[in-house]
């Protein structure tokens, strides 16, 4: 998974910066253009196809704690509704005694690429900011702070991401805000000083949204994803994924 070549002249590395930003302004362009002409129709089979495969996946089941993303139907990103509903349903009361799993969910903080995950244990939890995008409160009907990833005692197994566009190497294409990347290298640099387990990192993708290798560009702030989830599939990319996903 390599990232852009390093140059030790200052001004060569700008430029280089510059372009591989340029490259991904467009990219991000013609992507937007292909994902609002995509047909309704084959838009939900893929949704629903991508859901059943991460329900349906061992390594999903096992996962005790995760963040997951509250998918926007004007961004046209993979839906995730089924995936929440999955989540946060309430085990059965005739006695199956299934481990609920907690879920965090992302919050936007402001717009210098700062963001939050927070525990919420209902869709109800969720209320829609100003861009029309739903996200948790940071405090509970009760007036209670709701707990942040960041501060829990427990690691996170897995991330469910969003994105433009993916390879196959694990190159993630972005909205160009940063958020993610700049909180999975924060959450990749907490499980490490406590010695947890890093949490593998699997993208959502529609078809028409994984690339050729070589037509991502990546800096060396892009983080990588570990597993790709399309209709056709789950695509693992690490050793992680490859040795938990496989």
């Amino acid at each position: 998974m390599s990232q852009s070549n390093d140059s030790s002249n200052p001004e060569e590395k700008e430029h280089d910066l510059e372009s591989i930003f340029q490259q991904k302004r467009i990219l991000r362009s013609q992507v937007r253009k292909t994902l609002k002409s995509m047909d309704p129709s084959l838009r939900s089979h893929e949704d629903n196809a991508i859901q059943k495969i991460v329900l349906e996946a061992p390594w999903f089941k096992s996962s005790q704690r995760l963040c997951a993303y509250i998918s926007c139907s004007a961004l046209r990103e993979v839906d995730t509704s089924k995936l929440l509903s999955q989540i946060l349903q309430i085990p059965n009361a005739d006695g199956d005694t299934k481990t609920r799993k907690k879920l965090y969910v992302p919050r936007v903080e402001d717009k210098n690429s700062h963001m939050r995950m927070f525990h919420i244990s209902s869709i109800d939890d969720l209320i829609a900011n100003s861009m029309n995008i739903l996200e948790p409160a940071p405090v509970d009907a009760d007036g209670n702070e709701r707990e942040d990833v960041m501060q829990a005692n427990e690691p996170v197994d897995l991330f469910l991401l969003p994105g433009l566009a993916f390879d196959r190497s694990g190159r993630r294409l972005g909205r160009g805000g940063g958020y993610y990347d700049t909180f999975l290298k924060k959450y990749q640099e907490l499980a490490k000083e406590r010695n947890w387990r890093q949490p593998l990192f699997v993208a959502l993708s529609y078809s028409l949204q994984i690339m050729d290798e070589g037509i991502i560009s990546a800096t060396p702030k892009d983080m990588p994803v570990d597993a790709l989830v399309s209709p056709s599939g789950v695509i693992p990319i690490s050793a992680a994924a490859l040795d938990r996903c496989a």
